[in-house]
């Protein structure tokens, strides 16, 4: 929903589009911020309390849209936006590694790859949603008082989640990776003589993860410009095409969970990688529905790349899940820059910003291929 409220704001509050990218620098942000104090306490207080704690975090930012659309302030839209990111970047460093101890981590790329598709589903949700009511022809599209009764709903839906949380009852993990004698199925770290840091599968995973997050941030952010721009398309139709990006990622999502019952999870992200470069070269060119076609597919190739990445990173690091899983998160801080440096080119060509992501790509393509590999 973020990146439908950088165009809204570039026309509610006359910011340009490399300004409205400072969105994206105050929601990836908060992870630098935020994901290392959030494995601490994950660390010291558990998974639960580590959700709830992000839940909580993520509706008090909510509820800052309100004051913020009151005074009209680009400034006070990225405070509550920060607040925002600190509660994402809670729930990511804590779900992902709750999501890879459910079970035998041979199959945890799988998990966390079917479970982020119910996210991807959400993104289809959210693009459709904010494009009603920020585009939506009826009443005045300059209002920001759509932004408000929008937001406050969501935060109030995130605290029913928070509650019923509240209740359910979560397995201690640590306890039955004891009880494992075999390393390949339980997170056992393999040589627990190791600094964190001295596991090269992790390091090159947050490198990666730094990437990947600043490719999709900025393919994301631009993606509506893309359509209006270059396409001719009006903001309400761009957006609704911004539902059809989101679902190509949960299609990309399902079917790579299907797909890594046959192919490496390493391999098939070298595959996708490789398929995203050529993506971009082919958006890049602008060349109308076929370059159009091709954004559309960027989302659909992506699709297992932010899982993927955080799965094989957290492999046999038995101990040092939980610090691992707050510096892979913090890696998502690559989404706080990169769309003010494709913005910087989009002022003058959106299409030609695309040829930007390729370098993260060329990354990601490194991880999978090589650097993914659990040294013993």
């Amino acid at each position: 929903m973020s990146d439908v409220l950088n165009k809204h704001f570039q026309d509610v509050l006359h910011v340009s589009k490399s300004q409205s990218g400072l969105i994206q620098l105050s929601v990836f942000g908060a992870y630098f911020i935020m994901s290392i104090p959030a494995g601490l306490f994950l660390k010291r207080f558990g998974y639960k309390r580590g959700v709830l704690l992000g839940l909580f975090l993520f509706a008090a930012g909510l509820f800052l849209f309100v004051p913020a659309a009151n005074s009209s302030s680009f400034t006070f839209f990225r405070i509550a936006l920060f607040i925002v990111g600190c509660g994402m970047a809670t729930l990511e460093t804590v779900a992902h590694p709750f999501a890879a101890g459910l079970g035998d981590q041979r199959t945890s790329d799988q998990r966390l790859n079917f479970s982020q598709s119910f996210n991807a589903i959400g993104t289809i949700i959210g693009p459709a949603v904010a494009t009603y009511f920020f585009f939506r022809t009826t009443g005045s599209i300059e209002s920001l008082d759509s932004v408000k009764v929008l937001y406050v709903g969501i935060g109030c839906i995130v605290i029913l989640i928070a509650i019923a949380f509240i209740f359910l009852k979560v397995p201690d993990f640590s306890a039955e990776a004891a009880h494992s004698q075999d390393p390949e199925a339980a997170n056992i770290d393999i040589e627990p003589g190791k600094e964190l840091s001295q596991h090269r599968h992790f390091v090159w995973a947050v490198v990666a993860q730094f990437f990947n997050v600043a490719a999709q941030a900025g393919t994301w952010a631009f993606f509506i410009n893309y359509g209006h721009d270059v396409m001719g398309f009006s903001n309400e139709r761009a957006g609704g095409y911004m539902s059809l990006f989101m679902a190509m990622m949960a299609a990309g999502r399902f079917l790579g969970t299907y797909l890594m019952r046959f192919v490496a999870p390493n391999r098939l992200l070298a595959i996708f990688a490789s398929a995203n470069i050529l993506m971009c070269l082919i958006v890049a060119q602008d060349l109308g529905w076929p370059s159009y076609i091709a954004l559309l597919m960027i989302n659909f190739f992506f699709s297992i790349m932010f899982p993927t990445i955080f799965s094989l990173g957290l492999k046999n690091l038995g101990s040092h899940t939980q610090h691992a899983s707050s510096f892979i998160s913090m890696g998502v801080v690559g989404g706080a820059f990169f769309p003010l440096l494709m913005g910087l080119i989009a002022n003058q060509n959106v299409a030609h910003a695309y040829y930007l992501p390729i370098i993260c790509y060329v990354v990601i393509f490194l991880f999978g291929f090589k650097f993914y590999k659990v040294k013993h």
